[in-house]
């Protein structure tokens, strides 16, 4: 039996690869549904589907050009989709662990302050930070508020990525220092 959903996709394949923009619009009406439905099988959100299938949509028309069986189209489609969303799943996780580390960075930093001290905490702390050079409280200010990822800012700056890894540990270690001298005034 002849799967004709899968021969209608491999002509319409084939005429976009000969030049008809039409067939290709139909293969977006045809399987935009399927590639969101994909997507939120992976993530659960339905905005972040949709972004993923529009940026899955982006890489398949830069390459549709180059696909060889153009009855593979559906799973050569949902693939695209399935290592957009995995990305995204590491990026989330990324972001997950990067702020359990700085949440856990700032629990052990700030521990012997009680939660009506909170204020007075992040007072001390924007202090200590002011101390450090100018280039060490960037890092910071990109990595920990504006979340940016160490090869972002390394771009931003336009240092190395190694500068940056080094920029943020010299600057962890010296808030340290700082935090502790001021806890042993007290």
């Amino acid at each position: 039996m002849i799967n004709t959903n899968k021969t209608y996709d491999s002509l319409l394949v084939l005429r976009y690869q000969s030049g008809s923009k039409k067939a290709f619009a139909i293969l977006v009406k045809r399987w935009h549904a399927k590639l969101c439905k994909q997507a939120y099988w992976y993530t659960k959100d339905i905005e972040v589907s949709k972004d993923i299938a529009q940026d899955s949509w982006r890489v398949i028309l830069l390459k549709i050009k180059m696909l060889k069986d153009p009855n593979s189209f559906g799973s050569w489609a949902l693939m695209i989709v399935n290592r957009k969303a995995i990305d995204w799943l590491r990026k989330q996780n990324k972001e997950q662990e990067r702020l359990r580390n700085y949440t856990h960075y700032c629990n052990n930093v700030v521990n012997d302050i009680t939660e009506n001290d909170t204020q007075e905490a992040i007072i001390v702390l924007r202090k200590a930070i002011n101390k450090l050079p100018n280039t060490q409280q960037q890092v910071l200010n990109l990595f920990y508020t504006e979340e940016y990822s160490v090869r972002q800012i390394s771009e931003i700056m336009g240092v190395s990525t190694g500068t940056i890894k080094s920029r943020l540990f010299t600057a962890r270690e010296k808030l340290k220092s700082i935090l502790k001298s001021k806890n042993h005034e007290k």
